[in-house]
């Protein structure tokens, strides 16, 4: 995150938004808009950025090939409120398992 931080975004932590993320797999495309669709739905979250690299128009050889759909949400509710962190934008990464095979630590960033 520092060396994002550093190197992406001018020293500014502001723009952080992976700190906390979570990659949820799917066999199928249809799991995977059943799922972005009830985030959508759910009055407790507030997406706030949705990068969709399945998209055809996309061009993945920018990302080696990397295909996913990318959520950066809040959830808003009183808990998150209460512990003071309505405001942390967390990220989900929705992958299909042939690509989640092939992903490591060291692959996209």
């Amino acid at each position: 995150a520092a060396e994002k931080a550093i190197r992406v975004y001018g020293k500014d932590v502001s723009y952080l938004v992976d700190l906390c993320r979570q990659s949820v797999y799917f066999e199928r495309v249809e799991g995977l808009r059943r799922c972005l669709a009830a985030m959508a739905d759910d009055p407790e979250v507030v997406l706030v950025r949705c990068k969709n690299r399945m998209d055809l128009g996309h061009d993945a050889s920018s990302t080696a090939g990397y295909r996913s759909v990318t959520v950066n949400l809040r959830v808003a509710h009183d808990q998150a409120q209460s512990l003071g962190v309505e405001g942390h934008v967390a990220e989900v990464q929705l992958l299909l398992m042939p690509i989640a095979d092939i992903k490591n630590d060291e692959g996209h960033r």
